[in-house]
C-alpha cells in the first residue's frame, strides 16, 4: 500500500509542476509556451521518467491540465498533445538505460501527432509542422532536461526513489 501512495504522489507532484510550470511560462513570455514553434519548459520534466514510472502517468495528466486550462491550446491539443506525452514518457521509462536516445522520444512522438495536429487545425505542410515542433522539443529536452537529469541523478533523486 505504502509504494502505491508513493507512487501516485510523484505523479501528482509531477502533474501539479508541469502544469504550473506552463502556466508560468506562458503568463511571463505569452504564447511561448503554446505556439506551433514552442520551447516549452515544462517539457524537461519529461526526464524524470528515466527515474520513476510514475512520470508518465504524472507528466501526462499535467499536459491534460495545462491544455485544457491554456486559452491558446487547440481544441484536440488536450488529446493529441497529452497521448504524445504519455508516448514519449512511456518509451523513455522503457528506454531508461540510454537516456541520451531516450531523450528524443518526446520529439519524435510530438513532431509526429502534434505535428498533424497542427496540419490540421491551421494549416501548412505535416513536415514543416513537425519539423517545428521536433525542434523546440529537441532544444527543451537537451538544453533543460538532460542537465535537470543529471543534476538529480548526481545530487540526490529529490523526492524521487525506485518503484
Amino acid at each position: 500500500m505504502r509504494k502505491n501512495v508513493r507512487y501516485l504522489t510523484h505523479g501528482a507532484i509531477l502533474a501539479a509542476a508541469y502544469a504550473a510550470l506552463a502556466h508560468l511560462q506562458n503568463l511571463l513570455l505569452p504564447g511561448s509556451a503554446s505556439m506551433a514553434i514552442q520551447f516549452r519548459v515544462a517539457e524537461a520534466l519529461c526526464v524524470l521518467a528515466f527515474l520513476t514510472p510514475a512520470a508518465v502517468p504524472g507528466l501526462t495528466v499535467g499536459c491534460f491540465l495545462f491544455n485544457v486550462t491554456s486559452g491558446a491550446a487547440l481544441p484536440m491539443d488536450f488529446l493529441v498533445g497529452s497521448f504524445a506525452t504519455f508516448l514519449a514518457t512511456g518509451c523513455m521509462w522503457k528506454l531508461r538505460r540510454f537516456p541520451w536516445l531516450g531523450a528524443m522520444m518526446p520529439a519524435l512522438w510530438n513532431a509526429l501527432l502534434v505535428g498533424w495536429e497542427l496540419a490540421v487545425c491551421i494549416g501548412g505542410g505535416f513536415w514543416i509542422n513537425a519539423l517545428y515542433v521536433a525542434i523546440g522539443e529537441v532544444a527543451v529536452l537537451y538544453v533543460l532536461g538532460m542537465p535537470l537529469y543529471h543534476a538529480v541523478k548526481k545530487h540526490g533523486r529529490l523526492f524521487l526513489t525506485k518503484n
